[in-house]
């Protein structure tokens, strides 16, 4: 049984703020995606699903300002998405005036010449900054 009156992803909130997303992306040098999802500590596949109308998988809040601080967001292009993206998530666009600032540390790490010892090296990192950024909570009770 098909829902005639389903909004197609492309056409909702979501596929609003999404669209946004990928046409700033598009006008940004290449190499972003790639630095944006190592950032977010994804694959560029996420990126690719986070950037597409056509995927109705949200952009979670918690990564919004990450986004915008790597992909350069003019005033004009974040107000425009932040309107849309309240739209489509109202409690969650609340919850994002929560999440603290964050910046990037590019760092440079030996290279293991072994893709599994490589990817342990890379998930310990990540797996130490997101305990580092959890700091400031677990003080502050």
């Amino acid at each position: 049984m098909s829902d005639e009156s389903a909004v197609p992803v492309s056409n909702s909130a979501v596929g609003r703020y999404k669209q946004i997303l990928r046409q700033v992306l598009e006008n940004r040098p290449s190499g972003t995606r790639q630095r944006l999802a190592q950032a977010l500590g994804k694959n560029r596949s996420f990126i690719s699903q986070i950037a597409n109308p056509a995927y109705p998988t949200p952009i979670p809040a918690q990564h919004l300002l990450t986004i915008f601080e790597l992909c350069h967001f003019s005033p004009d292009e974040r107000r425009t998405f932040l309107e849309a993206y309240a739209a489509a998530h109202p409690r969650r666009h609340a919850l994002m005036r929560e999440v603290p600032r964050t910046r990037v540390i590019k760092i440079i790490v030996p290279d293991l010449g072994d893709a599994r010892k490589n990817r342990v090296i890379e998930e310990m990192i990540v797996d130490f900054a997101r305990r580092l950024a959890r700091l400031p909570n677990d003080f502050s009770s």
